[in-house]
């Protein structure tokens, strides 16, 4: 019990001392604070102080803030830099809400007890104090680090995949004259241009990537234009390559960016697939007092001369020798399977001087490891497209857009009938516009003048399309051996202009009746035909080409019997020594061609008035023929002088 009782007591006691010590640490606690803290007066006068210094330094960083921000609005920013303006934003917020509890604190200060509101101020002094070290420490950082690392320049060259001028001979020397005229100050834009495939992507990206090129210029801009690539879509492209900042502003305003951007710049720009006509100051991209250039690639000649370009440069086939040296490269080790080089060279020559189809086929050919294999992929190249080669559909879908890029129908036929004419056969111009116009393609002109005149305008524009190619002989044009097979092609498609060819070499027997039968134009020029079939039927024949058969010496009786709607009829350079009877029937005939017949000794046109124009030049004749009064349609006559050398047009 005794035991009991002083446990309570003991109990008792030490809650009583603890009581006591409580309240003697809080009465202590209470006096080293009020030791601490500051008289009111001084407690406002802190505050005031860090106030407004927190407002100058707020001031001085968010000036700085917006300085970067007006010196980098057209630039994309690092991630440095926009890692440091997140966080002055964020301290902007922050100091937002000091100034309303400062606010807070002034307007309930009459309120608040003075043991509450001098701690509450010193507080809030406190960390007003801690943020102006915080915002003068972020003003620092941006003077060592961010005025370096804000203004992120473009490269100014990016490298492009392809190969290196030095690797291609044929491709180096063209770079090396268009970087000459790049150091002319008087070209300022030069044109590209040549059929596709020919090398002129190639050639750009050699241009982009020579060693020479980023010497001169300080920025290389390089754009792929393409068919559906806009003005809009472009201009984006080039503020992409300069790093311009582009969102939130309009097209306008870009075009100031871009012209601010590069007017103290000597700048190259390289267009690559120009399809049309490009504005290029409605992007910002003005003729540059810096000497800056435009190099431009494109499938037709109109488009650099709508381009305003200073020079044209037309990219041209391989030569035999390149196109060898090209395709040998590429097949590598199966070259040298035994007797195979007889066979590459005919598959060289299917590849018609085309980079890109040289390229394709050596591709093709270099997984065919022994000689069967090649003369089995020979076989297959020379019935293209009719089987399919890798690479090449691609190549005729191109030339196809070409032929259906073309105004109108009249020049796609005037195109499609070139390919009666063997493939890289230097086609006469003058008799190629008579052909045109007999035929009823131009059909609008009144006289033939008028009509020849309209004749070289298309043949111009066939040309620049890169359709038909320049000759190197005066007034002949050639159609090479690709964009004939596409032609070809095309016209089989077509029920009204069905187009019959056999290969030149070696044909000896003429075709079959079914296949007279079917066509509306047949070429067997340049073969060694003897004969021809006796009375075929083709009524829908309009185009006879027989020239240069040698050995044909005569021409059946009824040959022409159902020929009633033949207009153009070209015998010159055979061997024939008369025409046959029936060619009276050929009432449509408008147009005949006997040039270089010297066994040709007597001449009969009757049934002929409709002739339009005939061509009886160094021929066996002694005389002009007795019905050539009664042309009266005749507008060009090619005879020679009887008795002279000299020989005559006459052209009404």
């Amino acid at each position: 019990m005794f035991e009991a009782a002083a446990s309570g007591l003991g109990t008792a006691a030490s809650a009583v001392c603890t009581a006591a010590g409580e309240e003697a640490y809080t009465y202590g606690k209470n006096i080293v604070n009020n030791m601490r803290r500051k008289p009111d007066n001084e407690a406002d006068n802190d505050l005031e102080d860090n106030h407004k210094r927190l407002k100058e330094k707020a001031k001085k960083l968010y000036a700085r803030r917006e300085n970067i921000l007006a010196q980098t609005k057209t630039k994309l920013l690092n991630q440095v830099c926009e890692a440091w303006i997140s966080r002055v934003m964020k301290s902007e917020e922050e100091v937002r809400e000091l100034e309303i509890k400062y606010n807070d604190e002034k307007s309930n200060k009459k309120r608040r007890s003075q043991h509450g509101s001098s701690k509450s101020r010193t507080d809030l002094s406190n960390i007003m104090a801690e943020k102006c070290d915080e915002l003068h420490n972020l003003w620092l950082e941006e003077k060592s680090k961010i005025g370096i690392l804000v203004e992120k320049l473009p490269e100014r060259v990016i490298i492009m995949h392809g190969p290196k001028p030095e690797d291609k001979p044929f491709l180096h020397s063209t770079v090396e004259e268009i970087l000459g005229h790049l150091r002319d100050k008087n070209v300022k834009r030069i044109g590209l241009w040549g059929m596709p495939g020919i090398g002129k992507t190639t050639i750009m990206k050699s241009l982009n990537n020579y060693e020479d090129t980023a010497k001169m210029f300080d920025i290389v801009i390089w754009v792929t234009v393409s068919k559906d690539l806009s003005l809009e879509k472009l201009q984006h492209k080039i503020a992409d390559r300069l790093k311009l900042n582009m969102e939130g502003i309009t097209e306008p305003e870009i075009a100031q960016h871009i012209w601010r951007e590069l007017k103290s710049k000597r700048y190259l720009l390289l267009l690559d697939e120009v399809w049309d006509f490009l504005d290029l100051s409605l992007i910002g991209m003005y003729e540059s007092e810096m000497d800056s250039k435009v190099v431009l690639a494109t499938r037709y000649l109109h488009v650099c001369s709508d381009m305003d370009t200073h020079l044209e440069l037309n990219v041209p086939r391989l030569s035999e020798a390149d196109a060898w040296n090209m395709f040998k490269v590429k097949v590598g080790r199966n070259f040298n399977i035994p007797n195979v080089e007889p066979i590459a060279k005919e598959v060289v020559i299917e590849c018609a001087g085309l980079p890109l189809l040289i390229d394709k086929v050596a591709s093709n050919f270099r997984r065919r490891d022994n000689i069967h294999l090649w003369r089995d992929g020979l076989r297959s190249l020379r019935r293209w497209p009719s089987i399919k080669i890798q690479g090449i559909g691609e190549l005729i879908e191109c030339l196809e857009f070409c032929y259906e890029n073309l105004k109108d129908e009249v020049q796609k036929d005037c195109f499609l009938y070139c390919a009666l004419y063997t493939e890289d056969y230097e086609i006469y111009t003058d008799p190629l516009l008579e052909c045109w116009t007999v035929e009823g393609f131009i059909h609008d002109a009144s006289e033939f003048r008028v009509a020849r005149g309209i004749g070289h305008s298309i043949l111009k524009e066939l040309i620049s399309v890169s359709l038909l190619e320049k000759s190197e002989k005066m007034n002949h044009v050639r159609m090479n051996k690709v964009i004939r097979t596409m032609a070809l092609k095309i016209s089989s498609r077509r029920c009204n202009f069905n187009i019959l060819v056999k290969p030149h070499e070696g044909l000896q027997d003429a075709p079959d009746e079914v296949e007279w039968q079917q066509a509306n134009r047949i070429s067997l020029m340049d073969s060694k035909l003897g004969t021809l079939p006796k009375m075929p039927d083709c009524n829908r024949l309009s185009t006879l080409l027989l020239q240069g058969n040698w050995e044909l010496k005569e021409i059946p009786d009824l040959f022409f019997r159902y020929m009633q709607n033949l207009r153009v009829l070209d015998l010159h350079g055979t061997g024939i020594m008369l025409l046959p009877p029936t060619i009276s029937v050929l009432k449509c005939l408008k147009a005949l061609y006997l040039h270089s017949c010297i066994f040709l000794m007597e001449l009969h046109l009757n049934g002929l008035e409709h002739l339009e124009v005939l061509d009886i030049r160094d021929t066996g004749l002694n005389h002009f023929p007795i019905q050539i009064r009664h042309l009266i349609r005749l507008k060009c006559f090619r005879f020679n002088a009887f008795g002279a050398s000299s020989k005559v047009v006459f052209i009404i």
